[in-house]
């Protein structure tokens, strides 16, 4: 099974997030396209089984920069070839910003849902102003998404 992990990251620490899921994705068997800087044609090339969201939140809770253009293209596009497609999201933000907390994981959210995404784990918050290993933290979560695609 192939996965595309989808990363939204200012300051790296989505992208670490992003990489460490890998890690134990491809050790799980999967195929992974792990890219901060995936296009949609990558994506599309890559031929997904199943979705991960990470991104972290930034301004008024909107996604990060290097998300917003694939963001976009898949939001102008629609593939219907995801729709029903496992996936699922990990949202870092900070409780301290209060209503646009994980506000762009909300947003990924609702674009796998426009896509026909079968959500197949609730979005996992990692609250900055309780975590300084937000990696680690996610493993627990992570090891029930890896079940949730093994089916």
């Amino acid at each position: 099974m192939k996965v595309a992990i989808l990363i939204g990251s200012v300051y790296g620490t989505a992208e670490e997030v992003a990489r460490h899921a890998a890690s134990l994705l491809k050790a799980a068997g999967f195929e992974v396209l792990c890219n901060s800087r995936a296009t949609f044609a990558d994506v599309e090339a890559f031929a997904p089984d199943a979705f991960l969201g990470v991104t972290s939140t930034t301004g008024m809770g909107e996604l990060p920069d290097n998300l917003q253009p694939l963001y976009s293209q898949i939001r102008d596009t629609l593939p219907a070839a995801w729709r029903g497609l496992p996936g699922a999201v990990i949202a870092l933000g900070d409780s301290s910003y209060g209503d646009t907390f994980c506000g762009g994981g909300e947003q990924l959210r609702e674009l796998f849902g426009e896509l026909g995404v079968r959500e197949v784990l609730p979005m996992l918050r990692l609250d900055a102003s309780e975590t300084v290993t937000p990696e680690t933290d996610a493993e627990p979560w992570l090891a029930d998404f890896i079940v949730h695609l093994r089916g």
